[in-house]
């Protein structure tokens, strides 16, 4: 069975940052892209970025471009998005999600809240 679990989603004021981590157990991690998504009150949810299997190739939203790193470690299953210089915009609910064949997989979002 798939699973993905975020943590590390907090309250935290504007400069400030944050590390998410995302675990995932009943596939095999290291042959996959994965992505964070996030969605704010009233917005569709983004992608904010990607790495490829390996973690050779990485790919950013331009609004966080510069201030936020995703990472992985492929012996622990777990993917990570460091948060720096952190925004009341960066305000939503952080997703980590990877795509087998026609099949999306979500976990249960952590909540990342930006204010003073």
């Amino acid at each position: 069975q798939v699973q993905l679990v975020e943590s590390g989603g907090g309250l935290v004021q504007p400069g400030g940052s944050l590390r998410l981590s995302c675990a995932t157990s009943g596939f095999t991690f290291s042959r996959y892209t994965m992505k964070w998504y996030r969605q704010a009150p009233g917005k569709e949810r983004e992608l904010v970025a990607s790495i490829t299997s390996a973690g050779g190739l990485t790919t950013y939203a331009d609004s966080v471009k510069g201030r936020f790193t995703i990472s992985r470690d492929n012996g622990k299953n777990t993917v990570y998005l460091q948060m720096n210089s952190l925004k009341p915009e960066d305000t939503a609910v952080y997703y980590c999600n990877y795509l087998r064949g026609f099949n999306e997989y979500w976990g249960q979002g952590t909540q990342v809240t930006v204010s003073s």
